[in-house]
């Protein structure tokens, strides 16, 4: 298991084509899902430095996430599935790229200083079990890019043991 992760591109498509097979390494063989969840999260976090906050939220009952792994300040701990970005994303079982989130209706400011989110949900057999999170100080700091790579993130995690 590799135990840091080394990305030397500089173009985003890249430093994602990087990072995803040492993801795939970091996981390979740890059981524990708050382990991955954690290193997952870490590596996302030293990887997108545009990235203000970096985490998941797990489905714990059929119409709620609540607050896993992650990286950056205090979050909200629990959020109805329909509510905010990471409550419709769940809900949808789509991504969302949101480049200004004072435009989303019912946006969710767990961090006042939040200007930009994407929100990947994670599908494992229909269900959705977790988002991946992801927040910037930037306006527009995600695009199209974001949401192909991330989107390989979250099948990644959709393998792990939920």
């Amino acid at each position: 298991m590799a135990e840091s992760v080394a990305i030397t591109a500089t173009d985003k498509a890249a430093r994602y084509r990087e990072l995803l097979p040492q993801l795939a390494s970091l996981v390979e063989g740890e059981p524990d899902l708050v382990a991955n969840l954690a290193n997952i999260t870490a590596a996302l976090r030293e990887t997108l430095p545009l990235a203000s906050w970096v985490g998941f939220y797990i489905t714990r009952t059929p119409s709620e996430l609540v607050l896993g792994p992650f990286q950056g300040k205090v979050a909200c701990v629990r959020i109805a599935f329909g509510r905010g970005v990471c409550g419709t994303a769940a809900a949808e079982q789509r991504t969302l790229v949101v480049p200004d989130v004072e435009q989303f209706p019912g946006h969710i400011a767990c961090d006042a200083g939040s200007r930009s989110e994407i929100v990947v949900p994670i599908v494992r057999a229909g269900t959705t079990v977790g988002v991946l999170d992801v927040d910037s100080y930037e306006l527009a700091a995600f695009d199209a890019t974001d949401a192909e790579y991330l989107g390989e993130v979250a099948r990644l995690a959709s393998t792990l043991a939920w």
